[in-house]
């Protein structure tokens, strides 16, 4: 029997592509507003009416962020860390969630309520600050990796996903002479690829837009990632230009010797703001569709229980 559409279908079915349509709108707009400031010369900029194109096309405010010496380091510290914290963090991460899906292990729910507990309670920034200086991680490009190799909430996620793999699997390998270890790497992560690859993108996103440990824990330049350095990079040209608004022509050399080019050029601080911020995501907006499959069922699986 055909399904014949009526009036009460076509009416929630075009609701339904307005509401769409304008959610779509409402999030790509702002996206696209500041592509177009970016790429538009500051003093037009200021003119107003830029929406979803420049009106006067330049490049001078990525210049202005990739002609800084420190950002090159900055680039380099942040892949670095983000390859070597995804890799070292989802290798913990599934070893624990492992463990914690063996049904025999001794004290399962123990360790289990021990992973919950800390997702709720923290210890705050100051505890947090003085174990960091205990373990001897201050200035260290290891502060950036060792305290982030165990996720709690990825471990669930993770433990859920391995509790759905068929129990027939892994007694077949045991009665084979397998061990837990041979289990794990020959046929809990071959059959994982779903939940490893939303773990990862979890990690990587975190390590790639991460600050908070290089503006606590790290005083050295040559050790900051991209996001302290851009905003060092911002910061530096709206101190700039508050001194040329206060002090006039003598102050504007010294926004020059800064680096920042102010109201009335190609670049100011807006135009490096919204430069910054594609500088940033540009690189998650290049990986995140390639994932984007394993990130759906990874999801979706990983969370069908508790």
């Amino acid at each position: 029997m055909v399904y014949k559409k009526g009036i009460s279908d076509y009416i929630i079915d075009a609701f339904v592509y307005i509401f769409i349509t304008v959610l779509t709108i409402t999030v790509l707009y702002p996206f696209l507003n500041a592509f177009a400031i970016s790429f538009n010369e500051a003093s037009d900029t200021t003119r107003g009416g830029i929406y979803l194109w420049p009106r006067a096309p330049t490049l001078e405010s990525y210049k202005q962020v990739f002609t800084n010496p420190k950002i090159w380091n900055a680039y380099f510290i942040t892949v670095s860390r983000t390859v070597l914290g995804v890799v070292s963090a989802l290798f913990v991460t599934s070893l624990i969630a492992f463990a914690l899906s063996v049904k025999k292990l001794v004290g399962r729910r123990f360790y289990s309520l021990f992973c919950i507990i800390p997702m709720y309670f923290g210890g705050g920034i100051i505890p947090y600050y003085m174990l960091i200086r205990n373990l001897d991680l201050m200035n260290s490009f290891w502060v950036y990796i060792i305290p982030n190799l165990v996720g709690l909430f990825n471990i669930i996620l993770m433990r859920t996903f391995f509790q759905e793999i068929p129990d027939a699997l892994k007694e077949s390998a045991q009665i084979d002479g397998a061990n837990y270890l041979t289990i794990f790497f020959k046929i809990i992560l071959p059959v994982s690829t779903p939940i490893l690859a939303t773990i990862a993108l979890f990690i990587g996103v975190f390590h790639w837009n991460s600050w908070f440990d290089a503006t606590f824990f790290v005083n050295r330049e040559d050790l900051k990632p991209m996001q302290n350095i851009l905003l060092q990079i911002i910061n530096e040209a709206a101190y700039a230009e508050r001194l040329a608004a206060m002090s006039g022509g003598q102050a504007s050399a010294a926004a020059g010797a800064m680096g920042n080019i102010g109201r009335g050029r190609p670049v100011n601080v807006r135009s490096l703001t919204m430069t910054t911020m594609f500088v940033t995501i540009f690189p998650v907006l290049i990986i995140y569709p390639f994932v984007q499959r394993f990130f759906v069922k990874g999801i979706m699986i990983g969370s069908v229980k508790g």
